[in-house]
């Protein structure tokens, strides 16, 4: 059995992944202003000319979308949990603090894959717009 307690843990261990999450949800963020642009585009373009391939890309946008709420979520979960592990460690309940630590690593995965599982649904989207553009050539 693993023993959690057995680490030392300092303050600077926490701290070094506010960094981290910062640019993390820096890029999240990015994400969602891109696809903010791309949703109005598309509005635009399907009221011009309804088409099957906007159709398309708008279910991707949709998961889009839901995947970039969580994974923004997650991380602000990520980055209060190493914030109570830092407040945990000042009022020295150590053990406490290395449970909430192993919390803000677990959800600073979990927001990582849901933001894979995001590049792997926008790069299906630029290969539907890609096809579009074979279709009008």
């Amino acid at each position: 059995m693993i023993n959690i307690y057995a680490m030392t843990l300092t303050m600077s261990i926490p701290a070094l992944l506010f960094p981290a999450i910062s640019l993390t949800m820096l890029a999240y963020n990015a994400r969602y202003l891109a696809i903010a642009a791309l949703i109005r585009q598309l509005h635009k373009e399907y009221i011009a000319s309804p088409s099957q391939n906007t159709v398309l890309q708008i279910k991707n946008l949709r998961k889009r979308l839901w995947l970039i709420q969580n994974m923004q979520a997650i991380a602000i979960a990520s980055f209060l949990t190493s914030v109570i592990t830092m407040f945990l460690l000042y009022i020295e309940m150590n053990k406490w603090a290395n449970i909430v630590f192993g919390i803000s690593l677990f959800c600073l995965m979990i927001s990582l894959l849901l933001s894979f599982v995001e590049v792997q649904i926008s790069t299906k989207a630029l290969s539907i717009r890609l096809d579009r553009i074979e279709e009008n050539n």
